[in-house]
């Protein structure tokens, strides 16, 4: 153990100095102890294992019960490496050129079953949700086994040391870390009692679920950070209807809002009726896209596929679902929220982004090269979650197929339901919401379109995109690698991967009284809430 004692560790120990600035009180502000924080919840979430789930109704309330080995500054909305910050790690050394990430533990951090928490547990989870041959358990859904591709292996030399091995340089591995979507489970308890009860190392535990009222946490008394949590409590109160939410909202029952749930123009109604609310205008990181599922006839074929793609007129969309509250991009968040979107110029060359008369004529012609047309028109299944925001997305799509001489018929699916489905693709066609980790290509692109990725929903596959995703995770020029995720990105859209609609923007609202809640440009990685306090 000698060698890793003496490893370079600049990079860690300047962020030991952020984690102390971070979590010091504003000047004039010094935070409450005390009090239950009511937090809007649109459904029960359908399990309580996040590396189960790909959705932000188990990352949000389920948040605070773990931590990560780093952790994306809950105060600063504009996350990078730089604004990473130590959690379970206590530091951290990229080793090997690049090849090795090394982490030191905390080693005052218990479980909340009591157990010390160790490098056994690290290990353990990392190699389940990278699926290692010699993993100890598997997961039952893995949406985020090619995140962790690049990974030879993970070692624990002792308690409280835990290596990395990659098989290429990997600098994004410590972005997607960060990211809400990767807590640490503990070794001792089996994937299937994760999925109903948590047992983490958080600031808060459960205390109460009951399926479509409430998911009540409670402060933890061990927990590892001096002085955190402030709040005593957090509730999530289930409410599915959304008028009924923001009323609730309104009249002060609920403190906080569901990430993008709450519209523009709600957002400007609750303004307009209670002028002292706080509506943050915010991109988290949200796109709207259509899934095809290329193992069903006719998506197999690239020219249906395409005619979809060029039936939906992008910025009609934008203004009649959103009334204007999300902007167009391509896979990658565009500016000037998301670094690594998509030009303007090129964008309006891609299907769907240019004139909508001439992309609908092109639409009508490929569908009829394919065989479809007024005397045989193509029949389709349109599947979405049963949730307004996907409802209201699917029935304008519908709408806009129409006009090209689709039918597509609206069916409505309860999320428990809907993710497994999608997962075995076990549907035609679908409207769906991708929330991206961190603002990172790696962690979209190895998600949401490799070949064989769990969460690549409509098994697009190509083998040059897939060396193209390598190229740019191993790229260490920014504008090189700026460059490759430009090429990428369009040649998704182009070949109608997933066809993008649209990035929203968010009206995250809340109560002045609450404190430290800053929703950041991922809808997933600001909900610790050891932070957060009220203000009265």
């Amino acid at each position: 153990m000698t060698r890793f004692r003496v490893l370079t560790l600049t990079a860690g120990l300047a962020l030991l100095g952020v984690l102390a600035v971070t979590f010091a009180p504003a000047i004039g502000q010094a935070p409450k102890s005390g009090g239950i924080l009511n937090v809007w919840h649109r459904e029960n979430p359908p399990s309580l294992s996040i590396h189960e789930e790909a959705t932000i109704s188990t990352v949000l309330p389920m948040s605070a019960c773990y931590n990560n080995l780093v952790l994306f500054d809950p105060l600063k909305k504009q996350e990078s490496e730089a604004t990473i910050i130590p959690e379970l790690a206590e530091k951290w050394s990229w080793q090997d050129g690049g090849r090795t990430l090394v982490f030191f533990l905390r080693k005052d951090v218990k479980w909340h079953d009591g157990q010390l928490f160790t490098a056994k547990d690290v290990k353990y989870t990392f190699d389940v949700v990278r699926a290692a041959p010699d993993a100890p358990a598997k997961l039952r859904v893995n949406p985020r086994k090619g995140w962790y591709d690049n990974v030879v292996s993970i070692d624990a030399p002792d308690a409280y040391t835990v290596l990395f091995r990659l098989k290429r340089p990997q600098p994004s591995l410590l972005m997607m870390l960060a990211s809400g979507y990767s807590p640490v489970y503990p070794a001792h308890v089996p994937p299937a009692e994760i999925r109903n009860r948590c047992v983490g190392t958080g600031p808060f535990k459960v205390k109460d679920y009951r399926q479509g009222e409430v998911l009540d946490l409670v402060k933890n008394p061990d927990y590892f950070v001096k002085g955190r949590p402030y709040l005593d409590g957090i509730r999530y109160i289930i409410v599915k209807e959304r008028g009924t939410a923001v009323a609730a909202i309104q009249t002060g029952r609920i403190d906080v809002g569901f990430p993008g749930e709450v519209s523009k123009a709600a957002s400007e109604s609750l303004k307009a009726a209670v002028p002292q609310l706080v509506v943050t205008v915010a991109n988290q990181n949200v796109n709207d896209n259509l899934i095809l599922n290329i193992r069903r006839l006719p998506f197999d074929n690239p020219k249906v596929r395409k005619a979809i793609s060029l039936a939906v007129d992008r910025r009609a969309y934008i203004k009649a679902v959103h009334q204007g509250g999300a902007l167009p991009g391509a896979s990658m968040a565009p500016k000037p929220f998301g670094v690594w979107g998509i030009l303007e110029k090129d964008l309006n060359q891609l299907p769907g982004y240019g004139d909508p008369a001439k992309d609908k004529a092109e639409a009508k012609k490929l569908l009829a090269e394919a065989g479809f047309g007024p005397g045989n028109p193509l029949k389709v299944e349109m599947g979405t979650r049963a949730i307004a925001i996907y409802v209201d997305f699917a029935s304008f799509i519908v709408d806009q197929l129409k006009q090209v001489g689709v039918e597509a018929t609206l069916k409505q699916i309860e999320t428990g339901v809907w993710h497994p489905m999608v997962t075995r693709r076990e549907y035609h066609m679908g409207t769906n919401l991708t929330g991206i980790g961190p603002d990172d290509p790696d962690a979209n692109f190895y998600e949401n379109y490799r070949c064989g990725s769990p969460r690549n929903y409509t098994d697009y596959c190509s083998e040059l995109v897939d060396s193209m995703m390598d190229k740019q995770s191993a790229e260490l020029d920014p504008k090189k690698r700026l460059q490759l995720v430009y090429d990428i990105q369009k040649k998704l859209e182009e070949e109608a991967a997933r066809p993008m609609m649209g990035w929203r923007v968010d009206y995250f609202t809340h109560w002045p009284y609450v404190k430290n809640l800053i929703p950041h440009q991922s809808i997933y990685n600001y909900w610790r809430m050891q932070e957060v306090w009220l203000d009265k």
